[in-house]
């Protein structure tokens, strides 16, 4: 049974970082693209960031280069979102999916499995 995992959210302070993990379990994350999106209140949900875990080639949403890295553990069947510099406007809930057609895409409808989500608040 596929399961997706995230954790590691929370409230920071404008300027601060958080580290995402994204756990799967139930199959191998290698061969697969991996992606990161976020939705805030009232909004659409925004493709971030996605790799592609077999080769370590990543893309990035314009508003997040620069402050956001995603990573991953092969070996722990596990991807990461490394957030810096965070602004009030990352302020969302953020998800890992899972898309198995190995070509990178930051369209939510493109992806085949979806984690729970987990809350990242920025405020001071």
């Amino acid at each position: 049974q596929v399961q997706i995992v995230e954790s590691g959210g929370g409230l920071v302070q404008p300027g601060g970082s958080l580290r995402l993990s994204c756990a799967a379990s139930g199959f191998n994350l290698n061969s697969y693209i991996i992606g990161w999106f976020r939705q805030a209140p009232g909004k659409q949900r925004e493709g971030v960031s996605c790799i592609a875990t077999s080769i370590g080639s990543t893309r990035y949403a314009d508003s997040v280069k620069g402050r956001f890295t995603i990573s991953r553990d092969n070996a722990k069947n596990t991807v990461y979102l490394q957030m810096d510099n965070l602004k009030p406007e990352d302020t969302a809930v953020y998800y890992c999916a899972v898309r198995r057609i190995y070509t990178f895409s930051l369209s939510a409808n493109d992806y085949d499995y979806w984690g729970q989500g987990t809350q990242v608040t920025v405020s001071s």
